[in-house]
């Protein structure tokens, strides 16, 4: 008899699904700037934009995207780029 054993799994595999791309608050950025990064970036409404920005301001940080780490990754980085502060977990 043999044994079939399932392959592991990458570390691209473990690191590709269900990621959360979490925008933190800052005491730099204004309020108008963080809703149009949010709007260029994650391609949200205005309406959508705002809300995270008062989640974000109120609670600290808020999940702005989920994800494939691959898709995060590049909004991450304009995120970053555009000093506000984002982190995926």
């Amino acid at each position: 008899m043999s044994v079939i054993s399932k392959p592991k799994e990458s570390l691209d595999t473990t690191l590709s699904f269900n990621r959360n791309l979490v925008l933190y608050n800052d005491d730099v950025n204004t309020f108008d700037y963080v809703i149009e990064v949010l709007m260029n970036v994650c391609d949200y409404t205005f309406e959508q934009a705002t809300q995270c920005t008062y989640i974000v301001h109120f609670k600290g940080k808020c999940c702005v995207k989920k994800g494939n780490y691959a898709e995060l990754k590049k909004m991450c980085l304009q995120l970053l780029d555009a000093s506000l502060s984002a982190k995926i977990i």
